[in-house]
Formats: structure tokens, C-alpha cells, sequence
């Protein structure tokens, strides 16, 4: 990672709903990738740095033979990789660029780390630890006989501690229709530090989304996450300039760690993430392997996913649904209210795919709810909101109502009850509903569904595959 001022970053408390990334064909498993083959990558670093000087630096030989070894690996695996050298003033460096050569070629998903360290050291932790884990994800993704709906590409990018140089050196050079096809980079810099922390990439709005599935995806392990405003410190600040969205992760380098922080994450308080930083002993003994294998899991994670994300989804046209992520496979993406009744558990089954949400069935008072804005064209001469729902539950009194569904219109101040269901219309098949919303045309309203329950025994109130359509 390149040098600046780390311990003046803002940092916030982030805690996060399971989300994934929008319209995403059908939920994607999430792989876990091998620490081990990750670690015996970042031997190899190692070994190159010791035979060269003790360094991987741009211009001396270390460097190109990591660019050498990386770009054979991908090769031996299937990949389209070129060796792209530019000049610098420490001499020749390199970008090790790869492409898994099928999916569609308009919409590209990047993920890539810088190779080179700086010269002090062999720079295994900055940045052998992101190299390495975006390596064996691209090894892992190569061997798993997935089918990707995108183009997958990845960057070992060259002369990073020279400012950033290779990844800019890439995107300055990328014909303006190429950079167009770029739909997302994923950056990853520091990934093992000693003393570690969680940080996500939180400096560039185009990439919230992907910012957020990488909380969800660490929240749900159990993980929290910090963001952090990176600036101009990665790679990823060249494809963040061009409008490309942009996420990442790190943690941590010479910033001191807090108390709260070692509360939360462990580790020294008072102490460096990473003491080595930009030193000699920045070598294979400066890591931590419980952050490399959760952060290699969340490339994983990533890769999977977003190479299957739908990107040629534009806003449906009338006669279409109108809801976006109507049978919530991208998880909470597009849907507010609470969190968490969003789910792919397999407690309960989806109607179609695995996502579902699950109201209720928590046996205690509670009140749930989810929503999504959307807008009636004016001219529609009929409209209509569809919803598949399944109602289990403990209540054995066969007439009285004791749990509810409400699916609502919130149209301003207004909201208007549809329809009402309750414990007395179980059926643990799905049973399709079908309510008129004409009256809203010309508007933008909330379509709301609102689950409320009493303080004993449980009814949960499933729905799926949502849908606003008119004529």
C-alpha cells in the first residue's frame, strides 16, 4: 500500500443486513477459498525476494519474476493474460492483466491487488497478501466449472508504491468503449496484517452497493467491519476517477489500533495493525492467517457473485413488473424495513429460487416490515400487485386472529390496508394473491407488507416473488 496519512482517516461503525449483489441470477454459493494454497503463494513471494535482493521492487529483478511466476500460474489455468510493461523512473514494471475468456464481454468484473513492495523489504504482507489471495480466487474460480454471465478480469498491478503507477498506467491506456465495459473493480491491499483489523472501501458512491455486500458478506460471518474513506492510497483510485464503481478491503497498515477496536477484533490495542509495514520484516512471518483466510473468502465470495450479477437490466417497461428484486435473490438490495426478514435459511423454502422474505415467527411481541418504492404510470388502464405467500403456525384456536400480514399502499401520508392475513389462513403450501392497485396510477407509492404478532406462540408469514404490473 502506498504511503500517506493513515491515522487521520475517518473510520466508522458499520453493522449490516445479509445483502447480495443485485440482480443476481439466482443465488450464487459462496466458495471458500484454500488458505493454504494462499499461504504457499506467499511463500513462493518470499522465495522470489530472498534470491533477489530481499526485495520485489519495481525495476529490479524480484518484481518480474513475481509478474513472471503470477502471469505463468494464470496461464497453466486457463486464462488470457498479457504482461503490459511501462516505464518508470525505477525502471521497467509491469501489469500482470488476466481474463477468464468467456461470459458476456460488455460487462466486466475486475478484481485485482498490487504485486510490487517496496524496496526495504520482500513486502509480503504489502502486498503479496491481496496478490496472493486474488491469485488463488482466480485459480479457485478457474477450477470450479463455473459458468459466468460476465467477463472476469484480474490486475497484479506494477510500481503501486511509485504512486499508484501501473493500475493508472492500465486505465489511461483502456479506449474509452473498453472502460465503458468495466462494471465494477474490486481492490484488495493488505489483507494478513499481524494486528488486524476489518476495513471496507467507503470513498466512491458508484460502489456502494458492492461496499455493502461486502459488510453483509463479513456480518454474516460473524465479522464486524469498519469503513474506511481509502482516497488515493490503492489501485482502485484510478477506476474510482473514471466514474467505474469501486469497493475493497484492508487491515490495516502503520494506523494505531484502539481499544475498541482490539474489543472487537482482538489483537493489541496501543499497537500498529501492521509494525512491518514498509520495513525488512515485512516478510512471511508477518502475518496473521485468520485475516488472510476470512479476507480470501470474501474475494471469493465477491468473484462468485458479481460475475454472475445481471447487469442488463434497465427499468422495466409497462407490462413488466416494476417492483426491482422482486423475488428478493439479491437479498435486501432495493428493499427497506427490517432487518434481517430479507433470508435465504432454510428453515422455511422459497417459492422460487432460495431468498424469501420471512416475517414473523418469533413467538413474542414483535412488529416486522419490508417495503419498496415504485412509481404507476399515468396511463395504465389496469394495475396490479401479486405476492406468493405461505402461513405456518402454532396458534391452535381455530377462530381467533392472533398474528397478522398486512400488505399496504403508503401513498404520502396515507397508507391503505389491501389485504389482511392471519394465523387462520395457514397453508404451509404457497397460495397466490393478486390485489387491484389502479387507484394509484400516476404515482409513486410504497408497496408495504407489515407483520405484527403477539406474545406467544409463532406464525410466520413467508412471501415471494413480488410484483407490480400494469396494462
Amino acid at each position: 500500500m502506498r504511503k500517506s496519512l493513515y491515522s487521520g482517516l475517518g473510520i466508522v461503525l458499520v453493522a449490516g443486513a445479509l445483502l447480495a449483489p443485485s440482480n443476481v441470477a439466482g443465488a450464487v454459493e459462496s466458495p471458500d477459498i484454500s488458505v493454504t494454497n494462499t499461504k504457499a503463494h506467499l511463500d513462493q513471494f518470499q522465495s522470489i525476494a530472498t534470491s533477489n535482493g530481499g526485495n520485489r521492487y519495481t525495476g529490479r529483478p524480484g518484481y518480474k519474476a513475481s509478474a513472471d511466476w503470477v502471469k505463468a500460474k494464470l496461464d497453466a489455468a486457463g486464462y488470457t493474460t498479457t504482461l503490459q510493461s511501462f516505464s518508470t523512473s525505477a525502471g521497467t514494471s509491469y501489469n500482470v492483466i488476466a481474463e477468464w475468456p468467456h461470459g458476456d464481454a460488455n460487462h466486466v468484473v475486475m478484481a485485482g491487488s498490487h504485486l510490487d513492495s517496496v524496496s526495504s523489504g520482500p513486502g509480503i504482507n504489502d502486498n503479496g497478501s491481496g496478490s496472493a489471495g486474488v491469485l488463488e480466487a482466480a485459480l479457485a474460480y478457474a477450477a470450479s466449472g463455473q459458468t459466468p454471465r460476465n467477463r472476469l478480469r484480474f490486475g497484479f498491478w506494477g510500481a503501486e508504491e511509485l504512486g499508484l503507477l501501473g493500475s493508472k498506467y492500465y486505465v489511461n491506456n483502456l479506449p474509452a468503449a473498453e472502460r465503458d465495459k468495466i462494471e465494477l473493480y474490486l481492490n484488495f491491499d493488505m489483507i494478513a496484517s499481524p494486528n488486524p483489523g476489518y476495513f471496507v472501501y467507503d470513498d466512491n458512491p458508484a460502489g456502494n452497493g458492492a461496499r455493502d455486500d461486502l459488510v453483509a458478506y463479513f456480518t454474516g460471518k460473524s465479522v464486524q467491519t469498519e469503513f474506511i474513506d481509502v482516497q488515493g492510497r490503492s489501485d482502485h483510485a484510478a477506476f474510482r476517477s473514471l466514474g467505474i464503481a469501486t469497493a475493497g478491503t484492508f487491515s490495516g497498515a502503520e494506523g494505531t489500533k484502539t481499544s475498541a477496536q482490539a474489543a472487537k477484533w482482538g489483537g493489541t490495542a496501543g499497537q500498529a495493525f501492521d509494525s512491518c509495514y514498509h520495513r525488512s520484516c515485512d516478510n512471511i512471518n508477518n502475518l496473521n492467517l485468520t485475516s488472510l483466510d476470512r479476507q480470501i473468502d470474501a474475494i471469493g465470495h465477491m468473484v462468485w457473485n458479481y460475475t454472475q450479477k445481471d447487469y442488463s437490466e434497465g427499468p422495466p417497461p409497462t407490462g413488466d413488473n416494476l417492483l426491482q428484486n422482486p423475488g428478493f435473490e439479491s437479498g435486501a438490495v432495493n428493499w427497506t424495513g427490517t432487518t434481517g426478514a430479507i433470508t435465504h435459511s432454510t428453515s422455511r423454502p422459497a417459492h422460487g429460487g432460495s431468498y424469501k422474505a420471512w416475517l414473523q415467527g418469533n413467538g413474542r411481541t414483535t412488529t416486522e416490515n419490508i417495503g419498496q418504492s415504485v412509481a404507476i404510470p399515468s396511463a395504465a388502464t389496469a394495475a396490479s400487485l401479486s405476492l406468493w405467500i405461505r402461513i405456518d403456525t402454532a396458534e391452535t384456536t381455530g377462530s381467533t386472529v392472533y398474528d397478522t400480514v398486512k400488505v399496504q399502499i403508503v401513498d404520502g401520508s396515507t397508507t391503505t390496508t389491501l389485504a389482511t392475513y392471519s394465523n387462520l389462513n395457514k397453508n404451509t403450501s404457497y397460495v397466490q394473491k393478486t390485489l387491484n392497485v389502479l387507484a394509484y396510477k400516476g404515482k409513486t407509492v410504497t408497496v408495504r407488507f407489515l407483520g405484527q404478532e403477539d406474545s406467544s406462540l409463532q406464525t410466520s408469514f413467508v412471501i415471494d416473488d413480488v410484483a407490480v404490473t400494469t396494462s
